[in-house]
């Protein structure tokens, strides 16, 4: 049996700030650029004395923080493992379930789900400030059905399931990638031999230049190919999908290493499967053999310091064009060495691809049960 609250009945919102009473002579601090769909990025340590203005809300285990700007852009976090003297910026609501009427974690996934976030995002929009922003009274007044409070932690427990195996996955990626960013380091800098031609990125690497098609042929109902326009839709190694095209320009092919050519410059990604590059991606493959994706992609990211020079040289905001790449200096190793290279780390990519997908599909799966489980369609055998 649900029953129907505001957020105000079942949680405190900014309950605590730093006073005089304050303990602490340094803090551990998060502003709202810091934490993106729960993910935090990393803290910022200060002196009290010298803290910024905005470091007041203090938080406590399991309060949930949530940016009052733009909620859209998702910087909202649940505060598990905290240190005492966490405290977080003013640009936040820091809210406090109830612990008699509601789980944190139930509330945290009512407040994260897409439906809510439109909302909130509607509500900050409507908004006079400068920024779509929230107030704290607007989180409060939205309606909130509740089970009962053990529904509620078996809810909770099987979303956060999904979400640890989904974390477990993306570490895993990031452990991968870092073992083959070692290994083409070892091999290839710190190895280097003094006689390797000193050539350009050309000599080794074909090279595609975006160019966008028309706007009238672009949609989001996935009709025609996958059209990538710039870095908004770049991810952990992968781009996720989200506009379409029915007149492809200038193609990338599966596992080309994609590199954003316009602000900002140097972004990488790979692409998951053929697709359309817009005028800010260029593809990269290796010449002597397509199929060599894995030192495409470490031997561009081992050139960025030369490519992301070119982010401040745009009249407006920076820009690399193809002549810039065919300037940039590439010390050319032995091909024996780099097919070496190529049969130690496929292994490694392959299973990063892997993982992405079964992300992709786990992060599926979560998006469609939560609101099912959040709003009731769906109930829990208790």
């Amino acid at each position: 049996m649900r029953k129907e609250y505001k957020i105000s009945d079942i949680a405190d919102i900014n309950r605590n700030s730093i006073n005089k009473d304050y303990s602490f002579e340094e803090i551990e601090y998060l502003d709202t650029g810091s934490i993106t769909n729960g993910k935090i990025d990393g803290f910022q340590y200060f002196k009290l004395k010298d803290a910024p203005s905005r470091a007041k809300r203090l938080v406590s285990e399991n309060d949930i923080i949530y940016s009052t700007v733009r909620p859209i852009q998702r910087h909202f976090g649940f505060i598990k493992n905290s240190n005492p003297n966490l405290v977080v910026s003013t640009g936040f609501a820091v809210v406090t379930a109830k612990k008699n009427l509601a789980h944190p974690k139930f509330l945290y996934y009512f407040l994260s789900s897409n439906e809510t976030v439109k909302l909130l995002d509607m509500i900050a929009e409507a908004s006079t400030s400068a920024y779509p922003s929230l107030r704290p009274d607007d989180i409060a007044q939205l309606d909130i059905s509740l089970p009962t409070l053990n529904e509620q932690i078996q809810i909770a427990e099987i979303l956060s399931s999904l979400d640890a195996k989904i974390t477990l996955l993306q570490n895993q990626n990031s452990t991968l990638e870092n073992l083959a960013e070692t290994i083409f380091r070892e091999w290839f800098i710190e190895r280097m031999e003094d006689d390797w031609k000193v050539g350009k990125i050309e000599d080794e690497f074909d090279f595609t230049m975006g160019q966008s098609p028309l706007g009238s042929t672009l949609n989001e109902n996935k009709v025609g190919m996958i059209f990538f326009q710039g870095i908004t839709d770049f991810k952990f190694r992968f781009p996720v999908p989200r506009i379409y095209t029915t007149a492809p320009t200038r193609i990338a092919q599966k596992f080309d290493t994609l590199v954003s050519v316009r602000a900002p410059v140097g972004d990488m990604n790979m692409a998951m499967e053929e697709c359309c590059l817009g005028r800010g991606v260029s593809a990269f493959r290796y010449k002597h053999n397509p199929a060599f994706y894995s030192y495409t992609y470490y031997k561009l990211r081992s050139l960025m310091q030369q490519i992301k020079q070119f982010e401040d040289t745009g009249t407006v905001f920076g820009s690399i064009g193809k002549d810039d790449f065919k300037k940039i200096e590439n010390i050319i190793p032995p091909k024996k060495l780099v097919d070496e290279f190529q049969k130690t780390t496929k292994a490694i990519d392959d299973k990063i691809y892997l993982n992405t997908n079964q992300i992709s599909t786990l992060e599926r799966i979560r998006n469609e049960i939560l609101p099912k489980l959040i709003n009731g369609e769906v109930s829990v055998n208790l």
